[in-house]
């Protein structure tokens, strides 16, 4: 049996939709998803408990999807169950988005469940390689995806981000903890005349792909406009967009390209 701990957003709910029978779905106290019926609601003080309900439950996969920041733990709320766990989760918390990440798989996976990423069991998430819009990356498009590429191999180093823009050749902005649209928005600031450059997005070179993989939806696309951005380049096998279509159709009408670049080499 399936568990889908569901973040914050849209993505959870897709994923549902995309699945051939529906799993127990559980939400980390404060991160509840859109438009999707929540089973089983937990805190990190009862994660020890938590984990003993899904066995009881016959869960024996897990799929991580949706947006979670890092909450607080109350150290007078741990239970008993949670106790000897921590050590895992304080190290798990105190590290970079990769490091954390991977300190909570390894949570679960010492429990005895098996890890699951949401484009394995729902591959319709990815799209097909390509440029689906009307309009199409030209020469220097193409030159400033590839600038990408090196910038975000550059910022995985560092642990932070999964995306940048790129104009000319230069960096203008490059994602932070608060996000994909907090950085685009930085951008509608800019001096009139500079209007331009692309938003690139990819997993980070040495990424577990189980859990956040990045993702994209008619939302990013309207921020991309509203930053003057020609257009949209994401790794082909490694974004999932919501919404396909929608995202599309929002491309066509802020007459921004859409690119699902496959990796070079």
């Amino acid at each position: 049996m399936l568990a889908v701990i569901a973040g914050a957003g849209s993505l959870p709910a897709e994923l549902v939709r995309h699945l051939p029978a529906p799993p127990v779905v559980c939400a980390l106290d404060g991160f509840a998803p859109d438009h999707l019926n929540v089973d089983e609601c937990f805190r990190l003080e009862k994660l020890g408990s938590f984990l003993a309900m899904l066995r009881q439950r016959g869960v024996t996969d897990i799929c991580m999807a949706g947006a979670i920041s890092r909450p607080a733990i109350d150290p007078a709320a741990i239970d008993a169950e949670t106790m000897p766990l921590i050590p895992l989760l304080q190290a798990a918390l105190k590290a970079g988005d990769d490091g954390a990440l991977r300190g909570v798989i390894a949570i679960f996976e010492q429990a005895g469940f098996r890890m699951r990423a949401a484009h394995e069991i729902a591959p319709d998430l990815l799209p097909a390689p390509g440029c689906p819009t009307l309009r199409q990356p030209d020469a220097m498009a193409a030159a400033d995806a590839g600038r990408a590429v090196g910038i975000v191999a550059a910022m995985s180093a560092a642990d932070v981000g999964q995306c940048c823009v790129v104009q000319a050749g230069q960096a203008l902005a490059i994602e932070g903890v608060f996000g994909t649209d907090w950085m685009l928005a930085s951008l509608a600031q800019r001096p009139p005349g500079t209007r331009g450059g692309l938003l690139f997005k990819s997993p980070k070179p040495d990424q577990d792909r189980r859990v956040d993989l990045p993702t994209i939806g008619p939302g990013t696309v309207r921020s991309a406009a509203a930053a003057g951005l020609d257009g949209i380049v994401i790794e082909a096998g490694g974004v999932i967009v919501l919404d396909q279509p929608g995202v599309v159709a929002a491309c066509d009408r802020a007459g921004l390209f859409l690119w699902v670049r496959e990796p070079a080499g």
